[in-house]
């Protein structure tokens, strides 16, 4: 049932918004997960927040996919942080399915938000349906690759998706109803087909083109053909490239018999009566059953997977059985983090989960002093489960956390009073940015650390961090240093050399 983050009269929220605060706000906050059947196929819908600051979330969500569906505002066209996801969506040449929604307002020309999609996110457009006029004008939407029309309706808003589909005669009676909508619709795509944007399910694999439809979300318009094609053209289930022990590369085929997959979410509180924590594990190759033992890749001990469960937002079901491809949520008790792989048989790490150095920086501050314990545990949780970055700087006390956006500080804020009893203030640090920190020559990196144990600290993985309080002090220390190499990402769970 289609639903809005922004719908607080009516208590309809998106089935995926299920934190208080984000029924507080009225936006995502945090990925969650969905998997259901739609014609015989199980799809593992993995909904990311849209909002930019929690665009690190969102980036560990990509890690786990096979396809993505990027939605567009046809009012606002590209967003800042879309241009952010497609950069992480190329990195893997992840097929993407493109749906343009809001057609039943009054919104941009189609075609100037394909130019727009196509100059700013340098990726190929295809279209598959184009809409017939917009806004209380939208008469639906004309399939090019099966010649039909998908009419819509004002006001109906239906959960079976089921509008009507309209063919030969059927489709001349519209176009005698409004033949300037319909005129407008063929010369536009006359105009777009000429220009050999046809598309092509070979490069749409390859990530360089994306198929394009236009609908409406909130009254499921424009959904069910976003459906079958995830069906019809998107990939199974993909090899994913991993890392052996002794750290030579190797690739985890989908149909491998053997059990894997990593690690790459941890939410914690999903049920506050339970204090519980759940780690988002996907599955990369194998068969999951109730009670098997696994191989915990990062500690090399054993762990037994009693009772895993499948997700519908916050609601869960206990997993029978799980294949490549699905999601299950692991119960942990703080053995499991970003990142971990979980084998039977030969040990792996999976690659490509990223950290990104943080823009914001902040140090909290109790009101009470005598909660500093539950703080640092806190802290340390939220850390972990990537819900803010948590550096120790190496000459003062006070934990340092680094944000993509100030609304992650606020989301801390209030998780901490909420899921621990602890009432902080966040305060802005003179931190700039901070840089990962390596060199092969050992030596000269103790000197390094000696010369500016100042501006250095450590992430949750013990890696060296430089945080410099401007740009002009960082550059400083790349000129001064050349043999320092600064990092601005790093990979979950990695031990960064040096």
């Amino acid at each position: 049932m289609a639903g809005t983050v922004k719908a607080k009269k009516s208590g309809k929220f998106a089935t995926s918004d299920w934190l208080d605060i984000e029924k507080q706000r009225g936006i995502s906050v945090a990925s969650s997960v969905m998997q259901f059947q739609y014609n015989d196929c199980v799809i593992n819908l993995l909904d990311t927040p849209g909002h930019q600051d929690f665009s690190e979330d969102t980036y560990r969500v990509l890690t786990a996919v096979d396809a993505a569906v990027m939605v567009v505002d046809a009012a606002k066209g590209v967003e800042e942080q879309t241009i952010k996801l497609l950069e992480v969506c190329r990195l893997r040449n992840t097929p993407i399915i493109t749906f343009i929604t809001k057609m039943d307002r009054e919104v941009r020309d189609p075609i100037e938000l394909l130019d727009e999609i196509e100059s700013v996110l340098k990726i190929h457009c295809a279209p598959v349906t184009w809409p017939i006029g917009m806004g209380k004008r939208f008469q639906g939407v004309y399939h090019l690759l099966d010649d039909s029309v998908l009419r819509f309706v004002p006001g109906e808003e239906r959960a079976d998706q089921g509008f009507e589909t309209l063919r030969g005669a059927a489709v001349a009676a519209l176009e005698a109803q409004c033949p300037m909508e319909f005129e407008q619709m063929r010369d536009e795509t006359e105009l777009v087909l000429g220009a050999g944007a046809a598309f092509s399910p070979a490069d749409f694999l390859r990530g360089v083109q994306t198929p394009v439809f236009f609908g409406s979300g909130i009254n499921n318009f424009g959904v069910r053909e976003i459906l079958k094609a995830l069906i019809d053209w998107a990939p199974a289930p993909q090899p994913r490239e991993a890392v052996r022990a002794d750290g030579s590369a190797t690739t985890v085929a989908p149909e491998d018999r053997q059990f894997s997959g990593f690690v790459f979410k941890i939410q914690a509180n999903m049920d506050p009566n339970h204090r519980d924590r759940i780690a988002f594990f996907r599955v990369c190759s194998g068969q999951y059953t109730p009670g098997m033992k696994v191989k915990h890749r990062r500690t090399g001990k054993e762990i037994k997977i009693a009772n895993a469960v499948v997700f519908m937002a916050n609601e869960r079901t206990r997993m029978e059985e799980a294949y490549a491809g699905d999601i299950i949520g692991i119960h942990n008790h703080g053995q499991l983090q970003i990142g971990d792989a979980l084998c039977e048989g030969t040990p792996v790490t999976f690659k490509g989960i990223p950290y990104f150095a943080p823009d914001l920086f902040s140090r909290a501050r109790l009101r009470d002093p005598l909660k500093s314990k539950q703080l640092q545990k806190g802290l340390q949780e939220l850390g972990e489960e990537g819900a803010i970055q948590v550096f120790t700087p190496m000459v003062e006390t006070t934990l340092l956390l680094g944000a993509v956006g100030p609304l992650q500080f606020e989301v801390v804020e209030h998780r901490l009073k909420s899921e621990y009893g602890v009432d902080a203030i966040f305060e802005r640090s003179d931190i700039h940015t901070a840089r990962w920190v390596t060199c092969e020559d050992t030596a000269h990196l103790a000197e390094f650390t000696r010369a500016n144990a100042l501006r250095l600290g450590h992430d949750v993985d013990g890696n060296l961090v430089f945080l410099s309080p401007n740009s002009v002090s960082l550059g400083l220390a790349m000129e001064k240093w050349p043999k320092i190499h600064f990092h601005n990402t790093r990979e979950h769970g990695q031990r960064m050399a040096g």
